[in-house]
């Protein structure tokens, strides 16, 4: 292919069972990374994705290796049936940013492995020692709704696509953000989560990830990867290490992000993961963009077929 694909990697709440069954079951490179996990943590990881149940898989401590795992497994089949595709850029929704940094070649599968193992845990932990939620809002100014936040005493979590902007706050704030915004004309929509991720109730769960990335070897990113605290490629360790740590208070800037690689001239994006959410959010971001999901056999062939289309 002539054109530069950039890669994107979902993040917590793509989650499916059955995520992975069919790739392991057709393509050894899957098979073998989900071994290498099942080896490296001390529960099954695969019996977790291919059967479930859900509750068990949405666990913030299986839901987060699952998710990655499962990314690397679309990245190494597609590597093996498309091997001149050029890669140009990575990013990835929260926990997929870690995603990213491992098929950029910044750390090991196996070392990326145990740090989103121990980010699920931490942040699992600090979910049940605070009481949080969060809420998306849909529609409305950006000003309004960080009025909104600040009124509410909540933090603005994600910002997804323009005119969904997701607050996470204590369960008393996101339902004071639910009283305001009908008072304001504002509609929101509270999440089924666990807790309040990128907030300041993810405190405890950034000290200890700081901890672990501190000891964790860094490579230089073989290409750029696009981070969510700031929206701009990190290359340099200190940095890559400070914005994966502060992401999990940290605001996912992900529309900004989007933007970034857009206006620097990236036109191809393959998403990798199951949901296809990041290819929906596009529609938002800018309608048209080329963009494919790769999640299973069926949808890697879809995907391989569009990409020989380009030429």
């Amino acid at each position: 292919m002539s054109k530069s694909i950039v890669l994107l990697f979902a993040g917590q709440g793509a989650q499916t069972v059955g995520m992975g069954r069919d790739l392991a079951a057709a393509f050894p490179a899957a098979k073998a990374l989900f071994d290498q996990a099942d080896a490296a943590l001390d529960f099954s990881l695969t019996s977790v994705m291919f059967d479930g149940p859900m509750e068990e898989l949405t666990r913030t401590s299986r839901c987060q290796p699952a998710l990655y795992a499962h990314g690397l497994a679309c990245l190494a089949v597609l590597k093996e049936a498309a091997p001149d595709l050029h890669i140009a850029a990575a990013a990835g929704l929260s926990l997929g940013e870690f995603t990213a940094h491992a098929a950029a070649g910044t750390f090991d599968f196996a070392t990326g492995l145990k740090l989103v193992a121990r980010r699920g845990l931490f942040m699992e932990e600090a979910c049940q020692s605070t009481e949080g939620s969060m809420i998306a809002m849909l529609g409305g100014e950006e000003e309004q709704i960080r009025q909104l936040a600040a009124d509410a005493d909540v933090d603005m979590a994600n910002f997804n696509t323009p005119g969904q902007i997701v607050l996470s706050g204590t369960k008393e704030g996101i339902a004071r953000v639910a009283v305001l915004a009908k008072e304001r004309g504002l509609r929101g929509k509270e999440l089924p989560v666990a807790g309040a991720y990128h907030s300041r109730l993810m405190q405890s769960a950034q000290d200890k990830l700081a901890a672990e990335l501190a000891t964790t070897a860094i490579s230089t990113p073989q290409f750029p990867v696009v981070c969510n605290l700031e929206a701009r490629p990190v290359s340099e360790a200190a940095d890559i290490r400070r914005t994966l740590e502060c992401q999990v208070t940290g605001s996912v800037r992900w529309a900004q992000s989007m933007e970034y690689l857009l206006n620097a001239g990236h036109t191809h994006f393959l998403e990798l993961g199951p949901g296809g959410q990041l290819a929906g959010m596009f529609g938002r971001i800018r309608k048209g963009t080329w963009v494919q999901s790769i999640t299973d056999p069926a949808s890697l062939e879809k995907a391989l077929a569009a990409i020989n289309a380009e030429g």
